[in-house]
């Protein structure tokens, strides 16, 4: 997709009423300092000598202590005053809901809690990676106690009267209730779970022709990762990929990069966590740049994210129809003689015994966040000891998938996560709910998808999230944000709908 020019000048709004201005003015200092934070946090896992996690820390911390200062400050709470009795438009008025929003949270909290926090999150990433490399969950233990007080102590600032937990999941996810979130994995794993038993009960072999033909060497895999960015359309004017110990996306809508991680053995691995990632950056150069550093020029929550990445890793590049497209380029990257088909059924395997939740099938997914979720909710509320975690994070695999990792470095210590912070694995189920649901609409709107993405034409694809929800910004809370792309309220149907349908084409059932 094609990203224009950028005037930054333009965000600058010489009609609006000018308490509203000033508010902005004061509110763009929170947001660029927090943009510069990001490029920071991504140099660490990405750039940055090992050594320099205590001096990064530091950096983090003032930047973080500054901009806490400059949001919650007697500035901008005189900026939101003036605003207050302001004749605004729709779209003016969610901009002064969503920094009010940001202002009543943050206001409360110490301003050395907050520096205490940043820099402890950036001591417990480096802890975590060198625990996660010597298998040693003991070495990180402390760490993670260290950081789930330091959470609880913020949420107890931010609300003393409710649940610990309940404030940090309106973190990541501020409109959609918790409550309804619990709904939607009852929903999930009443139609996963048989499903799951019906394809194991089913004993079909789908084809592995990329596994049989490995292993690949790094610059192999760059090459295939590079084509299919290049196949999406990833400007390289405003992105970049990297790798890192586990992929991520950071940025906004000038600069959105992507990071991956290579398997020797298995370059779907690879593949499809790029695409993934890719997702994740069309929902950031998707943003409005004339809204840059105002919320409108940002996106809504964790949840509404991981759509956009579900969506292009799962209903494009999981499909049959994109095979059809690129199975000859990643035969050439590869070296292998793969059929369309043989691609398709490939990257659609289902591995209830897979242990890695980021490798994991698009089934059996859901259970890997499920058992998160529901240890760190334990954890937080102190009804599991960081101690306890390893054998609580074995006995849930065994429960709900069948398996138990021989190390905890394929167990408890795999996801980054808990390095930062809690209350975060629920937007990847999310994510992939809103997904089947955005694809359902998409398609009725655009009429034949299957016909674009066999053909490579993938803009219009882009440009209809572009449309119905990256364009948005914060303006609508996230159950609007549903209603006004697909018609109705978040619902699961789509997902199961999808999922039976099309594995159980897979898998014969």
């Amino acid at each position: 997709m094609a990203v224009p020019d950028a005037d930054l000048d333009s965000t600058v709004d010489d009609d609006a009423p000018e308490a509203y201005r000033d508010l902005m003015d004061q509110y763009a200092r929170v947001s660029h300092l927090e943009s510069g934070s990001g490029v920071l946090y991504w140099d660490q896992q990405v750039t940055m000598p090992e050594g320099g996690t205590p001096a990064r820390g530091k950096q983090l911390a003032a930047l973080s202590a500054t901009t806490h200062e400059k949001l919650t400050g007697d500035a901008m709470a005189d900026a939101l005053a003036a605003a207050k009795d302001a004749d605004l438009d729709a779209e003016r008025a969610a901009n002064v809901r969503e920094i009010r929003r940001r202002h009543g949270r943050n206001r409360s909290l110490p301003e050395s809690l907050v520096e205490e926090l940043t820099e402890h999150q950036s001591h417990s990433q480096q802890v975590w990676q060198e625990a996660k490399g010597d298998d040693d969950f003991s070495r990180f233990a402390p760490a993670l106690e260290t950081l789930r007080d330091l959470h609880v102590d913020r949420a107890e600032a931010i609300d003393p009267d409710r649940p610990a937990y309940e404030v940090m999941y309106e973190d990541g996810e501020p409109y959609l209730p918790l409550d309804r979130l619990e709904e939607v994995f009852e929903e999930l794993k009443a139609g996963l779970v048989p499903l799951i038993e019906s394809i194991e009960a089913a004993d079909r072999d789908l084809a592995s022709p990329f596994v049989e033909a490995g292993p690949y060497d790094e610059e192999t895999q760059r090459g295939l990762s590079e084509a299919v960015l290049d196949a999406l359309a990833y400007p390289d004017d405003r992105g970049r990929i990297d790798v890192s110990a586990h992929p991520f996306t950071s940025g906004n809508q000038f600069d959105a990069r992507i990071t991956t991680r290579f398997k020797p053995e298995d370059p779907m691995d690879a593949f499809t966590a790029t695409v993934h990632e890719f997702g994740h950056a069309s929902y950031e150069l998707g943003l409005p740049d004339g809204r840059f550093g105002e919320p409108l020029g940002a996106s809504l929550s964790s949840g509404v994210h991981e759509s956009q990445s579900r969506f292009w890793e799962n209903h494009v590049a999981r499909t049959e129809p994109f095979w059809e497209g690129f199975v000859d380029e990643a035969n050439d990257h590869l070296g292998t003689d793969a059929t369309a088909r043989e691609a398709y059924e490939a990257v659609n395997q289902i591995y209830p015994d897979n242990l890695i939740r980021v490798e994991a099938d698009e089934l059996t997914y859901h259970l890997h966040i499920i058992l998160r979720c529901e240890i760190d909710r334990a954890f937080v509320e102190g009804d599991v000891g960081v101690d306890e975690i390893p054998e609580v994070w074995n006995a849930k695999m065994d429960d709900y998938l069948g398996v138990v990792p021989d190390t905890d470095a394929d167990g408890c210590l795999q996801d980054i996560h808990w390095s930062s912070r809690f209350a975060a694995f629920q937007g990847y189920t999310i994510g992939s709910v809103l997904a089947a649901q955005l694809d359902h609409a998409m398609r009725e709107d655009l009429g034949d998808v299957d016909a674009l993405i066999r053909e490579g034409e993938f803009e219009p694809l882009w440009e209809w999230m572009t449309e119905h929800v990256h364009r948005h910004g914060r303006r609508y809370p996230t159950d609007e944000l549903v209603e006004e792309a697909t018609g109705e309220p978040l619902t699961a149907e789509y997902f199961l709908d999808y999922v039976e349908e099309k594995f159980g084409e897979l898998y014969g059932l």
